[in-house]
């Protein structure tokens, strides 16, 4: 290895090739962050040099690079293990100065630079040879387009090219601080010695036999991170043995779909945020393995599989692609909102509301080829069982501390478990499990929490509503029963209604005495008294009589726990048949996910109660549950101009005005007092800052009513009036 201090005229003045591995990340620097910056370091350095230091230069960082065998007259050729968004920068800043330096007729000056951008014509013996620089893969078509275009430069042509982006901002930015007055032609010359003379990069050479992954994971163990998946692109290709040929049809066949949007989008999981193709790689890897580690660690993990593994890395990027095309199967059947779901297309659009990513090494696990024994029906039993014990353990709001751990223990057991016997082993295993991490709610516990509960204000919003689905379809007979020819409901898109009003004082008066408006007010809020509806209601209907919501529901709607619930009572509905239909959900809830006769869940030695969290928004920030910046909406469409922003320090900001609590922004917005947990939402999402506070105590164990002020939870949400623009 040499490592030297070098210019830019000294990297690429001489014929040479620099090849960036197709396995590297395409080229990711933006404006704000390193364009502006640089040439902020560039205008700023000629200044120093001209009035304070003529011997100033500027250090941009370093490069790693190796040397790749070539035929004897080949060109020579360097493979770029590090700092190949530097490179590719200064290419583009360069092959922008020349177009510059050409547009205002400066030959001799324009002759400077192409040296640093073009290798010499009879140095060129392949198509490509014309580039200094080669980019990945991914950026090959981008970056020869723009490097080759034809003085002035149509940026039109690039689209939405960042190569074509940043190519265009040098070149503008060069254009702008030469102008066009008598010192142009001075500082130009300024400009290039500058660039190919002051700028300072340390390089290191690694010779063929050198460890170059090793050098790579080191230098990236510092500053920004690599992404999981890219650590592991990059290793498993470094790996790779045969010719680049051979590696590059690899990459294309079971790599380049890890780097299109769906696999690159980022997916949070608990409080941690990472794209999808690492928070796969990582989950495959635990069900390969069978081993529970945290996604930080998934890239050792990897390496120390791959080389204590049997198969080959082709062998592995097999199994890894076919992995993944399942994965992603599953995963997008079951966000279709319309239509019948298989078993493990039902189980993922359920669980994953729960945000119960622990779940997908099972699915991983029950698809690989060592269980391909497994009939269908067996597979569906271990789902539909799991399904009732995520779904049980989110109704009673149990701890979801030590759920991988719990998922991993459980597949271990299977994994020594003959076929025929994997239902019972599952169903054995989590009956007898009496921990807070592992234990399954029975029905006792169950209706507990749900007979007398808030339950719109307690459960987030799309958790209620997968849960009125999965009533809804029970009774259409889907999954298992007598299907109906209507199919089951819609997934997604149902609200949830209140069929006595929240406002019921304004439309559905009475005569009550205070203790009894108390009760009201509570038992609206209960699961008796909500169902789910396909459409929007007007507020004439959602806050009419109930003899004219009973007939509005009878004629229009085909939701038949709806029609189910007019039938307990035509001529009224009051708190008697809210807890009389609460009851009998609380039924179907227990039948839809059951567990075995005479199971008792609550664990043998009952953990002492967690204390209660008085959580703030602080906290939450702190924790990293919401971000610095994120925006919130009111709730209600009455006030959809209105929003707030969240602080570093916890406060929220209306208008440039601070506020301590969510209650004091929201009070501001309405002009009386409001529970502010509950009436701001994160935008975007079908969260409430009361739902993301409870979703974090939960996490730790606890369980938090408390407002933030303290005092306890007061109930406040908007009528259906309010949710709706009138």
């Amino acid at each position: 290895m040499k490592t030297d201090v070098v210019k830019p005229k000294d990297i690429f003045y001489n014929p040479t090739r620099f090849v960036v591995p197709l396995f590297q990340r395409p080229y990711v620097w933006s404006k704000e962050d390193q364009w502006e910056p640089l040439w902020t370091d560039i205008t700023r350095l000629i200044e120093i040099i001209k009035n304070h230091n003529a011997s100033a230069t500027h250090f941009l960082g370093a490069i790693v690079i190796q040397s790749v065998p070539t035929g004897l007259g080949d060109l020579p050729t360097w493979s770029v293990i590090d700092g190949q968004q530097r490179l590719t920068t200064l290419q583009l800043l360069l092959d922008a100065l020349h177009s510059q330096l050409v547009n205002r007729s400066w030959v001799q000056l324009a002759g400077q630079v192409q040296a640093l951008i073009e290798n010499p014509s009879d140095y060129r013996f392949a198509d490509n040879d014309q580039f200094k620089l080669w980019p990945t893969n991914r950026d090959r078509h981008a970056f020869a387009s723009v490097m080759s275009a034809p003085e002035p430069v149509d940026y039109a042509t690039f689209g939405q090219s960042r190569l074509g982006e940043a190519h265009k901002f040098f070149s503008d930015s060069i254009d702008q601080w030469l102008g066009d007055d008598g010192e142009s032609e001075r500082k130009g010359r300024m400009l290039v010695a500058c660039i190919m003379d002051r700028l300072e990069i340390a390089s290191i050479r690694l010779d063929e036999d050198e460890d170059a992954q090793a050098i790579f994971e080191t230098l990236n163990a510092r500053g920004t991170p690599l992404s999981a998946a890219d650590l592991i692109k990059n290793f498993v290709f470094q790996k790779f043995s045969g010719p680049s040929e051979k590696a590059e049809q690899a990459y294309n066949d079971y790599w380049a779909d890890f780097e299109t949007p769906w696999w690159e989008r980022s997916i949070t999981s608990g409080r941690i945020k990472n794209t999808r193709s690492s928070l796969f790689l990582w989950q495959w890897l635990v069900a390969r393995t069978l081993n529970d580690f945290p996604i930080r660690e998934v890239f050792a993990q990897f390496k120390h599989y791959v080389v204590t593994s049997a198969n080959d890395v082709q062998s592995i990027l097999r199994q890894i692609r076919t992995a993944a095309d399942k994965y992603r199967s599953v995963i997008e059947a079951s966000e279709n909102a319309n239509g019948v779901l298989s078993r493990v297309e039902l189980f993922s659009y359920r669980v994953g509301l729960l945000d119960s990513e622990v779940a997908r090494p099972l699915l991983i696990w029950l698809d690989e080829p060592e269980q391909s024994a497994i009939s269908p029906s067996e597979r569906d039993q271990i789902l539909a069982i799991l399904e009732s014990w995520f779904v049980r353990r989110s109704l009673v709001k149990a701890s979801t501390k030590g759920s991988n751990r719990f998922i991993i223990d459980l597949l271990r057991r299977l994994s020594h478990t003959s076929v025929g016997q994997l239902v019972q082993s599952t169903q054995d295993y989590l009956s007898t499990n009496h921990t807070g991490s592992g234990y399954w709610p029975d029905d006792a516990e169950v209706r507990e929490a749900l007979i007398d509960a808030p339950a719109y204000t307690k459960y987030r919003r799309d958790r209620l509503r997968m849960v009125f689905e999965a009533l809804e379809d029970h009774r259409r007979g889907y999954p298992d029963g007598k299907q109906l020819t209507m199919g089951p409901i819609v997934r997604g898109k149902g609200t949830i209604e209140h069929l006595m009003p929240q406002k019921w004082r304004k439309h559905w008066s009475a005569e009550l005495t205070e203790d009894e408006e108390l009760v009201r007010d509570q038992s609206l809020q209960q699961l008796g008294n909500l169902t789910l509806v396909t459409q929007i209601l007007n507020s004439r209907f959602s806050n009419g009589s109930w003899e004219t919501k009973r007939e509005h529901f009878l004629t229009y709607d085909d939701v038949l726990i709806t029609k189910d619930a007019l039938k307990l009572s035509f001529d009224i509905w009051n708190e008697s048949t809210i807890r009389q239909r609460t009851s009998m959900l609380i039924d179907q809830i227990l039948e839809i996910w059951p567990v075995p006769a005479a199971h008792v869940g609550l664990p043998a030695e009952p953990e002492a109660p967690p204390t209660t969290s008085n959580v703030d928004v602080a906290q939450l920030v702190n924790s990293g549950w919401i971000d610095a910046g994120t925006e919130l909406v009111p709730r209600s469409q009455k006030y959809e101009n209105r929003s707030a922003f969240v602080s570093q320090d916890g406060r929220l900001f209306v208008d440039d005005t601070s506020f301590q609590t969510p209650s004091a922004a929201a009070y501001f917005i309405r002009g009386s007092n409001s529970n502010g947990w509950t009436f701001w939402m994160i935008k975007d999402t079908e969260e409430s800052l009361h739902d993301r506070r409870t979703d974090y105590v939960v996490s730790l164990g606890e369980e938090d009513t408390s407002t933030d002020d303290g005092s306890k939870f007061e109930t406040f949400d908007v009528s259906e009036e309010d949710e709706r623009s009138e």
